[in-house]
């Protein structure tokens, strides 16, 4: 078994996929909820039954059900829609024009109003890759190394990605996310650049940077998840 479904048949209550982990350096039974995208995971010791895992993912039910909903509730996006960009929310506006634009009421958003997503989407990319850039060129530039490429994902897993060949990769909702935010997540991967790992001396690498990077990291942990609920269909 790779992977236990905790059901209920009360309504409103949600349904929860727990994948199962077995790890030879597990001592105990461990839940993990993933930040990202609210994945569920059970790392159980070699030696560990089915029956114990099946009850220990029931003793903690509750919990779980608790720490999951939050990830449940998508956010389409379209014309009237609340939107995070940076600092502040801002609502999508029909607007007129080749390319949607910033006013002080929101976002103004031309075109068909079921095109709304995408090019709401398409605008928050070429933001990112802005802001993105211009925070990667500053940290590049005080860490004296150069990177060799700048991409943007859509990625669930992680924020950012530094390769042994220099070059990022970051997710483009940053834009969505504090400006502060969008500049640890730069100098982190920046600082890859001369550390290739997550020891001290990377984390002086950071600190050199970007400054104080504690907060930054736990408002990652405790809202990027937010981040991933807004949907750009178009």
């Amino acid at each position: 078994m790779n992977k236990f479904v905790l059901e209920s048949d009360a309504p409103g209550v949600t349904r929860v996929e727990v994948h199962l982990k077995r790890s030879a350096q597990a001592k105990r039974l461990s839940l993990r909820v993933s930040q990202l995208d609210g994945r569920v995971t059970l790392t159980l010791p070699h030696h560990a039954s089915e029956a114990e895992a099946t009850g220990f993912i029931r003793e903690k039910a509750t919990w779980l059900r608790s720490h999951v909903a939050r990830f449940d509730a998508e956010k389409p996006v379209g014309l009237g829609s609340l939107l995070p960009l940076e600092d502040q929310m801002i609502r999508i506006l029909p607007g007129q024009g080749r390319r949607p634009r910033l006013v002080a009421e929101g976002l103004e958003v031309p075109g068909r109003p079921e095109a709304a997503g995408a090019r709401v989407a398409a605008f928050l990319k070429e933001a990112a890759r802005d802001r993105l850039t211009a925070a990667s060129d500053h940290y590049a530039a005080l860490l004296g190394r150069p990177f060799t490429s700048l991409s943007l994902r859509d990625t669930r897993s992680r924020w950012g990605s530094c390769s042994s060949k220099g070059a990022l990769m970051y997710s483009w909702r940053l834009v969505m996310a504090p400006p502060d935010i969008l500049r640890y997540v730069a100098a982190h991967e920046v600082a890859h650049l001369a550390e290739m790992n997550h020891s001290a001396a990377f984390w002086a690498r950071v600190q050199e940077l970007y400054g104080p990077y504690r907060s930054a990291r736990e408002w990652l942990r405790h809202h990027g998840a937010e981040l991933h609920k807004y949907r750009f269909a178009g």
